[in-house]
């Protein structure tokens, strides 16, 4: 199960990899993480959302179907209009 704690080490080691490698993406603010969708779209998401069941549920289906990256992004298997309604709902409060 990939806890918070994870998640967090992984995030920010993502920026430094990427660096390497050529990328330019930006780092995220302090609080922030980096995932990216299936159709390949980045989402700087707040920590704070790993409080809800939607988004721990999210990662552990991530986690089943590509493993733990260890020197890549956290893809979340959805699209970005999903992954947009499912920040608007937390954002409203209607996930928990």
């Amino acid at each position: 199960m990939m806890t918070a704690r994870k998640l967090i080490k992984m995030a920010r080691k993502w920026p430094k990899e990427s660096s390497k490698s050529g990328g330019n993406e930006r780092m995220p603010n302090k609080g922030h993480f980096v995932v990216y969708t299936i159709d390949k779209n980045r989402f700087v998401i707040p920590i704070r959302y790993l409080n809800t069941d939607t988004f721990r549920e999210l990662l552990r289906m991530s986690e089943d179907e590509f493993g733990l990256p260890t020197d890549g992004p956290i893809t979340l298997l959805c699209d970005s209009s999903l992954m947009n309604d499912l920040i608007n709902m937390v954002e409203q409060g209607l996930s928990k």
